[in-house]
């Protein structure tokens, strides 16, 4: 059984790595790839990562060892961004994933007299406002947001990676530095737009 959750777990980040190979590349074209394409690079370098091709263990086995299981929403996030109507996460996500984050890990390592990592060990109250933050996904009619925390729960509740905690399928630092990358792109971007728009409008 162990063998083949592990086994599930390389599938997993094989597509995962995959995925943000195809985002990567398409950055650089001009022209955005239709979703069959996608799914046949997908295949292809998802193929590739998992098969040993020569080592001792798949390629990516060795990103794994780096990474470790990333959360469930991230992954989810990552994969949904191959379908054709992917809309953006909302900058309220962002912001509330940034927030955590940065309350979170120092706590979680060590900084003051509490872990909130233990709320994930079971905690009913945690697991309460979980579900409440997908009812205001729902609420605020971001349905993507509400079936990633979903199935986070239920992957959590079956343990379907190696951790029995309930944060490590929720948050990870990878969707952390994302998260507060994003915002900080967005501020940036629009301080450089309100001083563009200052320059145009001054008199003289």
């Amino acid at each position: 059984m162990s063998s083949l959750m592990q086994t599930f777990a390389l599938i997993e980040l094989s597509i995962t790595c995959a995925v943000l190979c195809i985002w990567i590349l398409q950055r650089f074209s001009p022209n955005p790839f239709p979703f069959a394409t996608k799914v046949f690079l997908v295949l292809v370098i998802g193929n590739l990562l998992f098969w040993p091709l020569g080592m001792n263990l798949p390629l990516v086995a060795y990103v794994r060892g780096v990474t470790g299981d990333l959360s469930i929403v991230l992954t989810l996030l990552l994969w949904s961004s191959l379908l054709p109507a992917n809309k953006p996460a909302p900058i309220a996500f962002k912001l509330v994933v940034a927030i955590i984050a940065l309350c979170f890990y120092p706590f979680a390592l060590g900084v003051g007299m509490s872990d909130p990592y233990i709320w994930g060990y079971g905690s009913t109250i945690f697991l309460i406002s979980v579900l409440l933050f997908a009812v205001i996904c729902g609420l605020a009619n971001w349905a993507k947001g509400v079936w990633m925390i979903a199935i986070a729960i239920i992957a959590w509740s079956v343990h379907w990676h190696e951790s029995a905690n309930l944060w490590d399928y929720l948050l990870d630092p990878f969707l952390a530095i994302w998260a507060i990358v994003t915002l900080i792109n967005v501020l940036y971007r629009k301080r450089r737009d309100k001083a563009r728009a200052g320059y145009l409008f001054r008199p003289g």
